[in-house]
């Protein structure tokens, strides 16, 4: 196993992943968690992150022609669930109301597609056809053992922040996670338009 091209391959799958980046909006939509339940909620999104990444760089192109979706086709999906979310955190302050029971949120959408969204999912495909399963499946294993950690001991950044700091980010990254979703809904659409051209 050539040490060099796995390193281009964990680094490429981190830059796009992005855990440090997403903390702050994995620290929004469970917020109202207990520390004990934050974490499985962290484990739960890692370890969907982790099995649709595998699934995807393996069978990614034969799932996709299987149902007749498109690549396009889920970043613009993609993009709508993440444009719901960050609108109703940013008017309510949380993406449920108060009273609402809590709705598990490991899964969908910190796992998919905030943690593994179109881009991490177009790149694994690719990275499986540059440098094969065993590179590929092997990044993907130690991207997400990083991303837990770092998810894990997230919590630290935030009582450095405090209570005022962590909000002020939080919104912020709420922001750009708005920003995130319209360029994902704008990328899918110009692909399809590129594609009848």
């Amino acid at each position: 196993m050539d040490l060099y091209i796995l390193m281009v391959a964990i680094i490429q799958l981190f830059i796009i992943t992005d855990p440090i980046g997403n903390l702050p909006i994995f620290e929004t939509l469970t917020k109202k968690e207990a520390k004990e339940e934050k974490h499985k909620t962290y484990l739960q999104a890692t370890f969907v992150g982790f099995a649709l990444l595998v699934v995807f760089a393996v069978l990614g192109t034969f799932i996709l022609s299987l149902f007749h979706i498109t690549l396009p086709d889920f970043k613009i999906a993609g993009g709508i669930l993440l444009l719901i979310i960050a609108v109703l955190v940013l008017v309510r302050g949380s993406w449920i109301e108060d009273g609402d029971q809590p709705h598990p949120v490991g899964a969908v959408p910190l796992g998919v597609p905030i943690l593994v969204g179109p881009g991490a999912i177009t790149t694994a495909m690719v990275l499986m056809g540059l440098y094969g399963p065993t590179i590929t499946l092997t990044a993907i294993v130690i991207n997400f053992g990083i991303s837990f950690v770092t998810m894990f001991f997230g919590d630290s950044l935030f009582k450095l922040l405090g209570e005022r700091g962590t909000e002020i980010i939080a919104r912020v990254m709420t922001i750009l996670l708005a920003a995130i979703a319209v360029n994902y809904i704008r990328s899918g659409i110009t692909d399809i338009i590129l594609t009848i051209r």
